[in-house]
């Protein structure tokens, strides 16, 4: 499978920050967009709620110039952290305020980026690498169908 260049260095940092146990999603510059931005937490600044997908003004402007951060515009940063913290079971209030687990451990961290590759690979067009179904030969639609 052919990829692009963003791709292969995302998922190489998010490698090496996995297993140097430098992948933090309560630190921004460890967090996975941190870490595929070469540990820079500037990017927290595109938008006012930590895994929100909403770009703030700020946000827009780098987007609407089609500004990119290591080949990722603004909106994808936000869509990819916001994947990683859903899959290490942060929520996000209606009210807008994020809520932590009660304890970050190794596999909940393997889950946050499961999710994260899942986001690159889409963000990409790329089949999910993380997806097993082809593995099995299994179709979730024949087995929808074959159930009406």
């Amino acid at each position: 499978m052919k990829t692009s260049v963003r791709f292969d260095n995302a998922i190489n940092k998010l490698y090496l920050a996995f297993h140097n146990k430098t992948l933090n999603p309560d630190d921004f510059k460890q967090c996975a967009v941190g870490n595929i931005l070469d540990n820079k937490d500037s990017w927290k600044h595109l938008t006012d709620i930590h895994g929100s997908t909403k770009l703030n003004y700020l946000g827009l402007v780098h987007q609407n110039l089609g500004r990119r951060f290591n080949g990722y515009l603004a909106i994808e940063l936000l869509q990819i952290e916001n994947a990683f913290l859903m899959g290490c079971g942060y929520n996000l209030s209606e009210q807008k305020r994020l809520y932590r687990p009660r304890y970050i451990n190794e596999t909940i961290l393997f889950n946050g980026l499961c999710n994260v590759v899942t986001e690159l690979c889409r963000l990409d067009k790329i089949n999910d690498v993380m997806d097993c179904s082809v593995l099995f030969n299994y179709n979730s639609d024949k087995l929808n169908t074959e159930l009406v």
